[in-house]
Parts: structure tokens; sequence; C-alpha cells
């Protein structure tokens, strides 16, 4: 199993020169992949000028969008923006995609919430033309710079749902899970399994999940604070329950991958719940 490191995008107060010297960081220490976490409706850094940020500090390692929210981009600008950045990064970009549940980051960039599905599947379909050199829309010309390593950016599908399973196995490279522990996550990689079998598509689906860690005294109650925060939309008990699950010891962090691994996890993004770079060398003692 692959184990990558969180960008602090999400975690407020969090500087915009820390998103180079982490990402720097991250790649001198050996860890597999870079990832965000998204939103609209919230202070936080967006994910793809994120990515983008730490792709220019960097050579090697992966970057991972966990979980961008489809449906709220145009969906010309989404192919465009991404097919940028898997191009100028050398092909290291992953798009981690979903529906999305908050009705208040489709409110906010004025775009439907209850019919996020349907548009999804739209986008889904008029990206890939996009990316495979197909003018779109109004366009003579197609609107993508020529991808390095195919026709297509590389997609891993998050959700919850039957659609979402289906998406992953018939646009994606595999599933990621934007969230609960390997107890939650196993009997959707079951389902993915089963129908990248049954759909006769060669070799193995990625697998992909994500857990929030701190370390260090300061950093726990910096980052129960900041997943609070977060999480405040979902109430009180709820939240509480995301920050009580965050990583906060060197054990736990080991059980938990190892915990993820034995369920069938290939790559696990450890997100941080605060900024302090220290974390980045911290994790990488534990895990690499």
């Amino acid at each position: 199993m692959e184990i990558g490191i969180g960008l602090p995008n999400v975690v407020r107060g969090t500087s915009g020169a820390v998103f180079r010297a982490w990402a720097r960081r991250a790649e001198e220490r050996g860890f597999a992949g870079l990832s965000t976490i998204d939103r609209i409706a919230y202070p936080s850094h967006d994910s793809l000028t994120a990515l983008s940020v730490a792709a220019g500090a960097t050579d090697r390692i992966r970057l991972v969008s966990g979980i961008l929210l489809g449906p709220v981009y145009a969906p010309a600008l989404l192919a465009k923006a991404s097919a940028t950045l898997h191009s100028m990064s050398g092909g290291r970009l992953t798009l981690g995609l979903g529906v999305g549940i908050r009705q208040d980051d489709f409110d906010t960039v004025q775009r439907p919430f209850h019919t996020r599905g349907r548009d999804f599947d739209a986008a889904l379909e008029l990206m890939h033309r996009a990316w495979s050199g197909e003018p779109v829309g109004a366009s003579p010309l197609p609107i993508c710079p020529p991808l390095p390593d195919g026709d297509r950016v590389p997609i891993i599908m998050g959700g919850s749902t039957e659609l979402a399973v289906q998406r992953a196995v018939r646009w994606g490279e595999g599933y990621i899970a934007g969230g609960g522990g390997p107890g939650f996550v196993a009997p959707m990689i079951e389902r993915v399994r089963a129908a990248w079998k049954d759909s006769g598509r060669g070799g193995e689906p990625r697998i992909g999940a994500l857990a929030y860690f701190a370390v260090g005294a300061d950093a726990v109650q910096a980052g129960a604070s900041n997943l609070l925060g977060y999480y405040a939309f979902t109430g009180p008990y709820d939240a509480q329950q995301v920050a009580d699950s965050m990583l906060t010891s060197d054990q736990a962090v080991r059980d938990a991958v190892a915990a993820f691994e034995d369920v069938g996890v290939t790559e696990l993004y450890l997100d941080p719940a605060a900024s302090s770079l220290d974390q980045v060398d911290q994790l990488a003692d534990i895990v690499l």
C-alpha cells in the first residue's frame, strides 16, 4: 500500500507560504502522493490551485484531489484546468471526483443541487471528449492541451452509492473513500472490485482512502478545533465523532495504516488536521 499525505488546504489560518515547503518536504521524505480536500463554502485554499503550487515545488510526487466536488465546476473549465495541471506536472495528477453532499457549496457557485448526479454524468462525458482532443461546446478547436500519457486525466471516484460504483468502473481508474475507518470502507471496496470484474475491465482498480491525523500535543489541540469547525455543518455530535477519529499517536497511525491495508486499500492519504510543517516529518518517521 502506498502512503500519501494531504496538503493542509482546509486548515484555517494556514499561510500560503506553507504549501511549497510542505510539498517539497513530503517529496523529500518519500510520500507517494499529495492530496487535497475540496469545499467551496469555507475559507479553505482551492484544491487545484494548491495542487498546482505543489506541482511547481516538486518533481515526482503524485498529485490527488480527494475529493473534488465535480458538479460545482463548469465541465469545460474543469477539463481544461485539470488537463493543464496534468500536462504541466508531467502526468502526475489524479482527479478524485465526487458528487458532493453539501447544498451550500452548490448555492455559493449558483449550480443546481438536486440535479447534481445527472449533471455530473454529463460533465464526465464532456470532460473525456475534451481530453481526447474533440472540440466541445461552441469551440471549433480542442480546448485542452495534449496529455502526456493518453487521452484522459486519471480519475478515482468517490461516493457511497451504486451510481458511484458504476462511475468508478466506467470512467475511473478506481475508487477513493472520502472518510470513515477501515470497517466503513471495506464493504464499498468489495462492491467496486466485484463491479470491476463483472464489467470485464482488466487489471485491478486503484483503491484509495483518507484519514485525519495530528501528532504532538499542540497539533492535537489545534487539529481537534479545526475538524470541529470544518464539520460543524453536520451538527455537534457528528463533528465530535470526526474529531475523535483523528489519529493522534504513533501507534494509532500505525494501527490505522495496517487496518486500511488489510481491507484492500492500495493508496492511503493521511490528511493533516494541523498545518505546522513538522507534521510532515513526524508522520514520515511513523509510517515510512
